[in-house]
């Protein structure tokens, strides 16, 4: 059966781990895998998390299915984190979801319901946009088109050549949008941004989809829902796909949700009987553990109040690394760097070239994708000194 197949090249970023590994080098860096490590070079659990799973597993009488869905409960906080505890969606009960095995089942799920619903759409993702959504979506068999987003030579946003995209969108196609922390360049769309898409997405009728990956890494819990909520607000249907693998921690336990606002609450019956009618024809069932850790500690004040303290400290320490980067690079090639403070999350580009990249890696062991993305929190005190004079002679 299997005699036909062909081997396929490994994924960029699982290739690149596993090189990183056999590196026998002592001094190497990998500022490549998409994980937040402390100063240590750790990705270490949260003290929230750890005192939440102890409560699951002194509470829990059952390993019996939880349903497709998911619990009611995490549905319940992935909503009111995405969209605020008063907004109108949730008010108007308007919004359909499911919990996920992470951002990456939310996506697809999403794919798979807006394939059921118009098989001609056609998904349109910011370029450059994470390179796992073209798989996610198109692989459920929907079309993929791209739309100006990323301004290399400013290394900042095409608002220009995004808008001017997004106003020749076909009525009844899919938008993708970063909610925050854009992957890969760390580039964020403004308020008035989200203002303008929204106009668009009215005007020409088609639908947001907003991949919330990095919600708190940027500027805020709060802030960083921004384009949820002005979407959620001004548009008549909105898909949001959440991930709580970085802000949780929860790499491995695989906890996401995809939630979809509809105009009207008979429409949101239909989404939610379609919803749970797709998960029973891919997994038939989520897994618990993990949602079961965010919905303890986002329902316990004293460890949601532990959740943002620790969320705040993770942040400070990616907006502080992007200032010493900024200022260092700058300092030692006599080029501007400062694009990287302006920018938010774990994600920037070097801006520099392949031939660069690989010389990074060959002479001193600093792994990055070809593209120049690098993972901010991958540069702590120790590897510092060593990326910037690497960095320098690399380009001076």
């Amino acid at each position: 059966m299997f005699e036909a197949l062909e081997p396929l090249s490994p994924d960029p970023i699982l290739g690149l781990m596993a090189a990183f590994r056999e590196d026998a080098r002592a001094q190497k860096i990998d500022l490549g895998v998409g994980v937040y490590r402390d100063e240590a070079g750790d990705t270490p659990i949260m003290k929230c998390v750890g005192e939440a799973e102890q409560r699951r597993f002194a509470s829990e009488t059952t390993k019996s299915y939880i349903g497709p869905p998911g619990t009611p409960e995490f549905n319940d906080v992935a909503r009111a984190l995405m969209f605020g505890a008063g907004h109108a969606v949730l008010r108007d009960k308007r919004v359909a979801g499911v919990q996920t095995p992470g951002g990456c089942g939310a996506l697809r799920v999403g794919a798979e319901l807006i394939k059921r619903a118009r098989p001609a759409t056609t998904i349109w993702v910011s370029s450059p946009t994470w390179a796992n959504h073209v798989p996610l979506l198109g692989n459920a068999g929907l079309a993929i088109q791209e739309y100006a987003y990323y301004a290399k030579a400013s290394h900042s946003l095409d608002a220009d050549g995004m808008l001017a995209a997004l106003a020749e969108v076909p009525a009844g196609d899919v938008v993708l949008l970063h909610g925050c922390c854009h992957n890969p360049s760390g580039v964020d769309l403004k308020a008035e941004h989200w203002h303008a898409v929204a106009r668009l997405a009215n005007e020409r009728g088609f639908t947001p989809f907003i991949d919330l990956a990095y919600q708190g890494l940027g500027d805020g819990i709060e802030e960083d829902a921004a384009g949820v909520r002005i979407l959620g607000e001004a548009c008549p249907e909105l898909i949001v796909a959440s991930s709580y693998s970085k802000n949780f921690g929860l790499y491995r336990e695989r906890v996401g949700a995809l939630q979809i606002v509809s105009p009207s609450t008979q429409q949101t019956a239909i989404v939610q009987s379609q919803l749970g009618s797709v998960v029973r024809g891919i997994y038939s069932m989520p897994p618990a553990h993990g949602a079961a850790i965010v919905e303890i500690v986002m329902n316990d004040e004293a460890l949601r109040a532990s959740w943002v303290d620790e969320l705040n400290g993770m942040r400070e320490r990616i907006n502080g690394l992007r200032d010493l980067l900024a200022e260092r690079l700058g300092a030692a090639t006599g080029q501007d760097f400062g694009f990287i403070r302006e920018q938010r999350g774990m994600f920037s580009f070097l801006g520099i070239s392949p031939a660069q990249v690989q010389r990074l890696k060959d002479e001193f062991g600093i792994y990055m994708v070809d593209s120049s993305r690098i993972n901010v929190a991958g540069v702590n005190g120790a590897n510092v000194d060593y990326f910037v004079d690497a960095m320098r002679q690399v380009l001076v």
